[in-house]
């Protein structure tokens, strides 16, 4: 019996076979390569110059004056020294609190609970710098903050705004050491 031409594309079968195999390892292989090749080349080639921060670090460090009298809503006088051993989150406005303040406010409370069980270590503080009663609408959300009076001179010989803005624009960070850090 002849050999027919069925058995002859026999030995081309295997050698197709294994070119298609190449090629699909070789696409398997780019696939896989290609995230990294790409992250090589968008952190050593591609570098974003902007860098967008939301705070300033003060250099050098303040430390709290222990011995700035300050009072509480009641009247009570206490020493802004006694607030040291936690985090301190302050922000500064005059009593009658505008929608800015209210912002602010509003804003330290949220990070405050997005701490989660670490919230503790944070404490929430409202330097109070007039006579103005806070207004009643938002005495409720006060609750877990710490709120106290305190004369708006002496305050702003120690806390500095940015350059161009006011003392109340900003939220201003306490390490539990004392040290304004942060702006």
């Amino acid at each position: 019996m002849a050999a027919g031409p069925a058995a002859e594309p026999a030995p081309q079968r295997p050698q197709r076979a294994r070119r298609i195999g190449r090629w699909q390892l070789l696409g398997l292989l780019l696939v896989c390569a290609a995230p990294v090749a790409a992250s090589y080349f968008t952190y050593y080639v591609v570098r974003p110059e902007a860098r967008r921060n939301f705070g300033e670090l003060v250099q050098p460090l303040r430390p709290m004056p222990a011995d700035l009298a300050v009072q509480t809503l009641d009247g009570q006088p206490r020493k802004l020294g006694e607030l040291r051993d936690q985090w301190l989150l302050v922000s500064v406005a005059g009593g009658a609190c505008d929608a800015d303040c209210r912002n602010n406010l509003y804003l330290q409370r949220q990070l405050r609970e997005t701490m989660g069980r670490e919230k503790e270590r944070l404490d929430w503080i409202w330097l109070v710098t007039d006579d103005a009663a806070p207004p009643a609408d938002i005495t409720p959300a006060l609750t877990q903050a710490t709120v106290l009076r305190v004369d708006g001179a002496k305050l702003a010989q120690w806390l500095a705004p940015q350059a161009g803005h006011a003392l109340s624009e900003h939220l201003y960070v306490f390490d539990p050491i004392g040290q304004w850090m942060m702006r």
